[in-house]
């Protein structure tokens, strides 16, 4: 596999993962803040999520990886 469809599989799978990530611990704000939509979250951790998202996602590819190395899957056309 080379280094492109590495990155493009990475690419992939974290975006996922990070959709799967967002909705934890989403608590909306109280009612009646000025200048927020209503059910916009009070605190949406962003940085905690997008490090989560990032470790999940190395695991994920890592086990990717391996299956196209092991030979069990491949991108290419048989």
């Amino acid at each position: 596999m080379s280094w492109v469809t590495a990155g493009a599989a990475y690419l992939v799978v974290w975006w996922i993962v990070l959709f799967a990530v967002l909705p934890f611990g989403v608590r909306p704000s109280p009612e009646g803040d000025p200048g927020e939509r209503a059910g916009a979250p009070a605190n949406p951790r962003m940085l905690a999520k997008i490090v989560a998202t990032t470790l999940i996602s190395l695991v994920i590819w890592a086990g990717l990886i391996a299956l196209v190395q092991s030979g069990l899957i491949s991108f290419r056309d048989s």
